[in-house]
């Protein structure tokens, strides 16, 4: 690539960063799943690797960072690729944190209680990461936004099931620090598929702009 498209930024740099950082994101949400089985005994090899993931997540993210203070020129206004890069990074930094707090559960809880809601946001991180490959296509639009309801609904399925589990947890009879585990829990869950849906809303808001 020459001095000269480097600087205006007429290459696929920033499409090739985002989609490798969407795919960072989609992968934390797959591993949060396969922690779950191994909470029982020995978590930490899969809680590393979540860890790993989110570190090279990070290197991504500064690398788009970089790359907007060094072109004049970007294939979508650098706001949008600046705003997609921190939403897509809040994601990976989030799973991070739902890991760390299931495995210092207290004993005897039943994790299969949050395995509709980590189904939902390993589906939720695939929906986006097809949603940011999507924009190298010019003619995006109605798949995006085909992509964007569909996150949209996986995030009121998500609220739905969450809704029920509080109501569970609040009328069974549990000490005060499972209650408080789990709603801990519930939350950071629903923070997660939020942020899904903010970086696909930045995706579906680029779209429209540029239909």
């Amino acid at each position: 690539m020459s001095w000269l498209n480097q600087l205006l930024g007429r290459d696929d740099t920033f499409f090739r960063l985002l989609e490798a950082s969407s795919n960072q994101a989609k992968l934390t949400t797959g591993q949060l799943s396969q922690l779950l089985p191994r909470l029982s005994g020995d978590s930490s090899t899969a809680r590393n690797e979540i860890a790993i993931s989110r570190q090279k997540h990070k290197v991504i993210s500064r690398e788009i960072t970089e790359a907007l203070c060094k072109v004049f020129m970007t294939p979508i206004e650098p706001e949008d690729i600046e705003a997609l890069n921190s939403a897509l990074y809040k994601i990976s930094k989030n799973v991070e944190k739902i890991a760390e707090r299931l495995s210092i559960s207290p004993a005897g809880v039943n994790m299969e209680t949050v395995g509709r809601q980590l189904e939902l946001l390993g589906q939720a991180g695939g929906v986006v990461a097809k949603m940011v490959a999507e924009l190298r296509d010019k003619a995006h639009g109605e798949d995006i936004k085909g992509d964007y309801e569909r996150l949209q609904a996986i995030e009121a399925e998500a609220d739905r099931i969450m809704n029920e589990l509080l109501s569970n947890l609040y009328r069974d009879v549990s000490e005060a620090r499972v209650v408080v585990f789990w709603k801990d829990i519930y939350e950071l869950l629903e923070k997660a598929i939020d942020r899904c849906r903010d970086a696909g809303y930045v995706v579906f808001h680029v779209a429209l702009k540029n239909a």
